[in-house]
Parts: structure tokens; sequence; C-alpha cells
């Protein structure tokens, strides 16, 4: 049976809200997109969707407590959780430069978690 379903694109800053009636995970009609790329983004949303993850790793030692990161490339949907929760279970040693791989091949996935910036060494202050 068709349904008719709503998805706001995230390809580009546009955000179109593009409708598609879908039946059996395939398009039988779509509207709303400004571009070509929405069309290729309701078709992954519909077979295997894909999130960036950015969220923050502890760090020990460092002039910050935590240290953002962010993965290589977008990840598959269903498996964002298990990665937070492998991420929440890192601590780093500072210094951590920019770019670090933080956790490689996430759950498998072939894409690596990174820092998104340089965390110095906390300088500790000669009494």
């Amino acid at each position: 049976m068709a349904e008719k379903r709503e998805f706001i694109c995230i390809t580009c800053p546009v955000g179109c809200t593009i409708e598609a009636t879908v039946e059996g995970g395939k398009i039988l009609s779509i509207r709303g997109q400004g571009c070509k790329r929405g069309i290729a983004f309701v078709k992954e949303e519909l077979t295997a969707p894909k999130r960036m993850l950015t969220t923050t790793v502890q760090v020990r030692g460092g002039k910050l407590p935590l240290v953002p990161v962010r993965s290589r490339e977008p990840l598959p949907k269903d498996r964002l959780f298990d990665i937070v929760a492998q991420l929440r279970q890192i601590v780093l040693q500072a210094p951590v430069a920019e770019h670090q791989i933080v956790l490689e091949n996430a759950a498998n996935t072939g894409v690596d978690i990174i820092t998104s910036r340089a965390i110095p060494k906390l300088e500790e202050n000669p009494s």
C-alpha cells in the first residue's frame, strides 16, 4: 500500500521539504525537491539512511576537559548510538592534535572518528 511521507533534505543548507509517495521502499512520486540531490537523499533515506556524527570525548590533563569529535564521513544512522557508547568509554591524554583519530573503523563501518580541534596540555604553575 502506498503511503505519503515528508522528508526534510539535509544535503545542503536550503533544507527543502520533500513530499514523496512511497510503496515498499520505492518512490512512486516526489515533489518539493530543489535539485537532484533531494531525490538521491530520499532514496538513501528509504534504503540506508546516514548521518554525520558530532559529539565530544573526555580529555585528561588538557586546558579543556572535552574535545569535539566528528565522523570523517556519514555513518549508518542505525549505528550512531553504538558508536556514541564506545566514545563515552574513551579518555584522551593531552595534548590532543586536530584531526587525531579517536576511534578507528567505528563499529566496523570503515569510518574513523576524529578530533575537530587541538587541546593543548595544561601547564602546571610552578609555585
